[in-house]
């Protein structure tokens, strides 16, 4: 294998920061086995002397002195993840020992590792593509067994898979079209441009289904941003106490207790969900409290999906109903147990209602069951994990449609003259396609990408 991408040797601390058992600092690079004759010492041949994938066990040094009792992991490129030269040094957990692992590592002659640079160079070696590279990233943050799932199709290639596909079908068709060009007016064969409109037709069919899957790839990813709204002591932070099981928000029947958004994440039926409790909405003098009804308000604005509660001892201000979304809002009618709720006002036949007493978890279960059937209708998680799209997969996808559609309707008018710009459409969608799996890319992009990794990633 000949590597595309040759660099300094770089490294970093590769486990997360805190208490644990293993503190591991990874190097990878030409030096990476130099470095690692002058940081650790065992018994035996030196660590360049060694094959590939062994595991040794010593002491890192400094001066002479020993810094840690440890193991190393040998592994030579292009069989490691970087597909360099790669040693892992397993020492004692915390961040103390790992941070002198790596000091040593650097006086040495390595270099700190900038965030996501080991998957970068993984990417830049070819040992992965840009898709796989970002499935890294989703596995890591994954909230859930079916993000994890989903991450998993996409780091064996799924999404790759596809999005190649697209590419090779429409690299054909663009080749045919390109034929067209060479032919002389009257030569052409007729059929032709039917059956390049047809190919053409074929990857846009596929590319709408891939953008399908965005709805599904932004749940499982970011989680479903829901927010819970209502007037001052209607039981807000009570929902939000148990809906994570636990004193999360602070509850009395002081109204105005909750001043500011309090947000928490949960994981409900296999969907991540960002709860928010908020500041009870009503008119207030008091600066503080205004500043946190303004924030309810942004908030709402935003909300991928609202729990609207309502005391049913009060009258119900159906004003605050104004601009929500019947299919994206779940009415609370809460505090049934001191109270059977009046005639409801019309403006609520829309809304699905619930009954409530969540002081007692009345009602409770309906109420998750009914936010998990709602936040899943865009996306069918009784289904096989898939690996979905992300944002920036949905950005190249809908320009790469763009360029399609206008080529098809080039090839639609049957003339020779605009076959050419058919072709140029064509060229354009097809850079678009290699963008998302980084055949195609630009700096901008891998800074873009790598820079949300960890560093030691």
């Amino acid at each position: 294998m000949n590597l595309l991408y040759h660099a300094d040797t770089i490294a970093a601390i590769a486990t997360a920061p805190g208490e644990g058992s293993v503190g591991i600092v990874r190097i990878s690079g030409p030096d990476a086995l130099t470095i690692a004759d002058q940081v650790f010492r065992c018994s035996g041949p030196l660590p360049s002397e060694r094959e590939s994938h062994t595991v040794v066990y010593g002491n890192v040094t400094s001066q002479g002195k020993n810094i840690d009792e440890s193991l190393m992991i040998i592994m030579r490129g292009p069989r490691s993840y970087t597909a360099e030269d790669v040693v892992e040094i397993q020492g004692h957990g915390g961040s103390l020992c790992a941070k002198r692992i790596l000091r040593c590592c650097i006086d040495a002659g390595a270099r700190v590792a900038e965030a996501g640079e080991f998957t970068k160079r993984a990417f830049l070696n070819g040992r992965i593509d840009l898709l796989q590279a970002e499935a890294v990233l989703d596995l890591v943050r994954a909230q859930s067994e079916r993000a994890s799932s989903a991450a998993l199709e996409q780091l064996d290639g799924g999404l790759s898979d596809t999005f190649t596909g697209i590419y090779e079908n429409l690299l054909s068709a663009s080749a045919r079209l390109e034929a067209t060009l060479d032919f002389p007016e009257d030569e052409l064969p007729e059929a032709i441009l039917p059956e390049i409109l047809a190919d053409l037709s074929v990857v846009e069919q596929d590319l709408n289904q891939l953008l399908d899957t965005w709805e599904e790839g932004k749940l499982l990813r970011e989680g479903a941003l829901v927010v819970i709204s209502g007037e001052p002591n209607v039981g807000k932070s009570t929902l939000m106490n148990a809906m994570l099981n636990t004193e999360r928000a602070i509850v009395t029947d002081i109204p105005g207790t909750t001043r500011d958004t309090i947000e928490e994440g949960l994981v409900l039926d296999g969907i991540p969900v960002r709860l928010v409790d908020t500041a009870g909405l009503r008119e207030t003098e008091d600066k503080v409290e205004k500043m946190g009804i303004e924030r309810t308000r942004a908030l709402v604005e935003k909300a991928d999906f609202h729990i609207i509660l309502y005391d049913v001892q009060q009258p119900i201000d159906v004003n605050t109903l104004e601009g929500k979304d019947p299919d994206l809002s779940l009415v609370i009618l809460n505090k049934v147990d001191l109270a059977e709720p009046s005639a409801l006002p019309q403006e609520l036949s829309a809304f699905r209602c619930l009954r409530t007493s969540l002081i007692h978890s009345q009602g409770l279960s309906e109420l998750k069951a009914t936010l998990a059937a709602r936040l899943s209708e865009h996306a069918d998680l009784s289904a096989r994990p898939q690996a979905v799209i992300s944002e920036r997969h949905r950005s190249v996808v809908t320009a790469a449609l763009a360029e399609l559609d206008m080529a098809k309707s080039y090839v639609e008018q049957n003339d020779d003259a605009v076959l050419v710009l058919a072709a140029s459409q064509c060229r354009l969608a097809l850079e678009q396609i290699g963008e998302a799996t980084g055949k195609i890319y630009h700096e901008d992009l891998l800074d873009s990408v790598f820079s949300t990794f960890c560093i030691g990633k």
